[in-house]
């Protein structure tokens, strides 16, 4: 009888104690189902229990009744943490996605690999946003203003955090793996021109802000973008475009199956006249070749592309002269100012991972040229022959990097990597020219720059609400000039610590250095500083309230051991004092209906020299307000207000630039299953305002030979449409 008791009693422990089922599924923003992520439950006085998802995302846990923290783990995903409660007996469903990571390593296979969030930015976004030139996809990170000063077929100008980062100063640019940004160039330090980016073809922007991430190093103090191109369309397409002002564009675009990958291609033509009193007369050839393996943990592509324009360019003016009547405002002063351009790649990218850890490796070789002529201060310096100069540069450079990914213990995530570039620059020239001539050699040299580092960072989720990124970069530069040669070495540490989230809001606070190169030339004559060290700190929080709505905002702070400007009358970049830049970002999205959002960004900055005085060009003051409309019936929008603030054009702010207000739009409308028309509008309200404004010396002719003081400006081009049909085939 005891026994029989005994068992009794055992069995109501045991059904008292009686385990319980949580299951569920993983998949990302595109529904997609994800295997081999590690879940983790742990609750009070349990061990730990551990089950990694199937093929089709699915897992399934057993533990007693009880209160759990269920944690979602796998390389290039942002760490999920949910907390369940389970019932004796009970079965509980946990569906879960997983946010891709801003810092991933991919191989991306469509425009809706990644997750629309801070720091991401799909390619599906990008679709519905009307763009005039390439270049400004970039201002769909929140705070970047992209603007023109010369041709369209010279680098834009990008404004961020305080820089007027001339063309690329500061912002470091990747497109498909390979870097953008020149160092050492014949027009500006870290000239990026993004002119050869197709946006069809972007997939998704990954971008960061400030000196905080350990893989970003050269010219991303300010910020960094890395624009990734599709491997995979839905379906071939051929796009043709025409509008005002002469513009004309033809693409086609196709990645049929070709073993067990895909053969993408792309062929673009563009021309463009625009509204000039002298034509643009933009003839660009764009190709890319590219042939992928793989998916979102492993594979490779091997991309060829090739970019070849040439164009006149009407430089910013004088505001007197438009004042008396010389020239309108689309007028100029040198009829013969423009420039040819070419850039040629040939890139690789290669990964391999499982769900613990993945290995990535990278390389590329390109040529590029550029002459570029340009007359800012007319007949100043020479009043016979006029000003006009021209820029050369001629180079090969090359690169590579390698990283491993692997997740650790205590929640970590970890990477170590090294990463490698060499310029062989065989020309870097100025030269004085009159109507495109050669007249004297200012310069000519033959650079070599080689740039090596070694980075390492470790993400760690110490608790649900505490995680910390510790990392550090070390740098090494080697310039050679003639027979002149001298090496630099930086340490970079970075930390950050996010805290949460509570209920719907994350803070994390962020510390760091970077730097930026200067011109070898510079370093190795005058005596400037190689690599110039960047610190900076920014507070921030973002929130979800609902579904519905997500905002973010923050402060930041960053001091720049010497400043490089823009010199008018040189045309080129140059070092300066230390400065300081403070400032806030104001972000928001909400979706007003499942067919109808808006999103606004705001951001503010004040940037000064440690003397005290104002830095030219910096931006202060800019927003956008979007207003989004999604395949509603047939039919998607988007409305853009941007607001370009006034900026100090003098160290001792006594000439401003005025403020610009620009609205644009684009409508896409969905003629049957395969053919899509589209309208972009720019300029919807025909505003006289700037793209760019300038102060300096300049002299027309019949002017005082000393020259005479004044704002030099470029417009923004008066409204425009373009029409385009997309057929899929």
């Amino acid at each position: 009888m005891k026994h029989v008791l005994l068992i009794i009693t055992l069995f109501g422990v045991s059904a008292s104690l009686q385990a319980a089922a949580l299951a569920g599924s993983v998949a990302d923003s595109t529904a997609a189902a994800i295997p081999g992520v590690t879940v983790e439950i742990v609750g009070a006085g349990t061990a730990p229990a551990l089950a990694v998802t199937d093929a089709a995302g699915r897992y399934r846990l057993t533990v007693p009744a009880g209160s759990y923290d269920v944690t979602f783990r796998l390389l290039n995903f942002a760490t999920l943490t949910e907390r369940v409660t389970i019932g004796d007996g009970a079965a509980r469903t946990l569906d879960v996605t997983l946010m891709l990571a801003a810092n991933a390593d991919v191989v991306v296979t469509a425009k809706q690999t990644f997750a629309e969030r801070t720091g991401v930015i799909s390619g599906a976004e990008l679709d519905r946003r009307p763009f005039q030139r390439p270049g400004e996809v970039l201002e769909a990170m929140p705070g970047v203003i992209v603007s023109q000063h010369s041709g369209e077929g010279k680098a834009n100008q990008y404004y961020l955090r305080g820089f007027n980062l001339d063309h690329g100063t500061d912002l470091a640019i990747r497109v498909a793996g390979v870097p953008v940004n020149m160092p050492t160039h014949a027009h500006g330090q870290g000239y990026a021109d993004a002119n050869f980016l197709i946006p069809e073809l972007v997939s998704a922007i990954q971008y960061t802000k400030g000196p905080y991430y350990a893989e970003e190093g050269d010219f991303a103090s300010a910020g960094a973008a890395n624009i990734h191109y599709v491997n995979l369309l839905e379906q071939p397409l051929l796009t043709a475009q025409g509008g005002s002002f002469g513009y004309g564009r033809a693409l086609l675009a196709a990645s049929p199956r070709l073993g067990e990958g895909y053969l993408l291609y792309a062929l673009e033509a563009v021309q463009n006249e625009g509204p000039w009193e002298r034509a643009d007369d933009l003839r660009k050839v764009n190709a890319l070749l590219r042939y992928t393996r793989g998916n979102q943990t492993g594979g490779f592509s091997i991309t060829a592309s090739g970019y070849d324009a040439r164009w006149n360019a009407t430089d910013q003016i004088p505001t007197r002269a438009v004042a008396k009547g010389i020239v309108s405002r689309f007028g100029l002063i040198d009829a013969s100012n423009g420039g040819l351009t070419s850039r040629y790649t040939l890139a690789s990218e290669w990964l391999r991972g499982s769900g613990n850890k993945a290995t990535q490796a990278s390389g590329y070789a390109g040529r590029y040229r550029l002459n570029l002529f340009s007359n800012f201060t007319y007949f100043l310096d020479d009043p016979e022959r006029g000003d006009q100069f021209e820029q050369e540069d001629d180079r090969w450079f090359m690169g590579g990097s390698a990283s491993h990914r692997w997740l650790g213990p205590w929640g970590s995530e970890n990477v170590a990597g090294v990463q490698l570039r060499h310029d062989d620059i065989r020309t870097v020239g100025l030269y004085h020219t009159r109507d495109r001539v050669r007249l004297e050699t200012t310069r000519a040299d033959r650079v070599r720059q080689t740039s090596g580092a070694l980075h390492a960072q470790s993400s760690v989720q110490w608790t649900r609400w505490l995680r910390t990124v510790a990392g550090v970069r070390g740098d090494r530069y080697r310039f050679a000039l003639g027979g002149t040669d001298a090496s630099a070495d930086l340490l970079s540490p970075k930390l950050s610590i996010i805290l949460g989230p509570w209920r719907t809001a994350e803070l994390h606070v962020n510390a760091g250095s970077g730097f930026h190169s200067n011109d070898a030339r510079a370093a190795l004559e005058k005596g400037a500083t190689p690599l110039v060290l960047s610190r900076g700190a920014e507070v921030g929080v973002r929130t979800a309230p609902s579904p519905r709505l997500h905002a973010a905002a923050t402060l930041w702070a960053l001091d720049l051991d010497s400043e490089l400007l823009f010199v008018g009358d040189a045309g080129t970049t140059e070092a300066r004092g230390a400065s300081r830049r403070t400032g806030i970002e104001l972000a928001t999205h909400y979706d007003l209906t499942p067919w109808l959002g808006v999103h606004a960004d705001y951001a503010y900055s004040r940037a000064r020299f440690r003397d005290g005085n104002r830095i030219a060009g910096a931006v202060e003051g800019v927003a956008s307000v979007g207003l989004d409309l999604v395949n509603l019936r047939k039919v998607s929008a988007e409305l853009r207000y941007r607001y370009f603030g006034p900026r100090p054009l003098v160290e001792d702010d006594s000439v401003r630039s005025n403020a610009s207000h620009l609205v644009n739009a684009r409508v896409g409308y969905a003629i049957a299953p395969r053919l899509r028309l589209s309208v972009d509008v720019f300029n919807v309200l025909n505003a006289e305002v700037s793209d760019i404004d300038y102060f300096y010396t300049s002299r027309l002719p019949g002017e005082d030979a000393a020259g005479v003081d004044d704002v030099h400006f470029h417009p923004v081009e008066k409204r425009a449409v373009r029409v385009g049909i997309t057929t899929s085939f």
